[in-house]
Parts: structure tokens; sequence; C-alpha cells
């Protein structure tokens, strides 16, 4: 089965692939920890992005209270993504998956 999403690095020129996928699994790897496994992650990453679409007195409790936890832990993933990288314009985008796109 595959999983929900996807992640790729940016802005990281000259990164050798087999590094490149090290930070993406890494990245990968950190985002699931925190949000409690890949379904989660689509979960929040949906929830803060309907977040950022309306207004706050439009969202239930529950897509309010996913929505708060993504910020944190995109962050702390980033960071794991890119450690031993150093300092650089890179960045991680999360991409969902046709199969998670269409549950949407």
């Amino acid at each position: 089965m595959s999983e929900p999403y996807g992640v790729s690095l940016h802005d990281m020129e000259g990164l050798p692939e087999a590094e490149r996928v090290s930070a993406e699994r890494r990245f990968i790897k950190e985002l699931n920890r925190a949000l409690g496994g890949a379904d989660a992650v689509v979960a929040a990453y949906r929830a803060w992005r309907d977040a950022c679409e309306c207004d706050a007195s439009e969202l239930s409790a529950s897509v309010a209270s996913l929505a708060v936890k993504w910020p944190k832990a995109f962050e702390a993933a980033q960071r794991a993504g890119l450690k031993n990288i150093g300092e650089s314009e890179a960045h991680f985008e999360l991409h969902l998956t046709p199969q998670s796109a269409l549950a949407d």
C-alpha cells in the first residue's frame, strides 16, 4: 500500500540524490512521529489548509484542534530533514497522493 502523501526537497541544488532522499525520509519520519502516522499527517494538513482558507468562526472544534498542530510538527520535520545539510533556502513541500487528494 502506498503512502497517502509524499514530500519533495526544494532549493537545494547540488545535493547528491542519496542525500536528498535521506533528507526527505527524515522529514517524513519526523512528521509521522509528531502527528501519529501518515493518515494523521494528511488529516492535520487538510485541517490547516482549511483553516487558512476560511474564517475561524467557520471551523469546527475538531478541525481547529488539528490545524493548530500542523505548524509545529512541520517545523520539527523541516529541522529533522535538513539536519547536517547546512544553512540554505531549502524547504520541503508536502503533496497528497492521488488517492488522498480524491478524498478532499
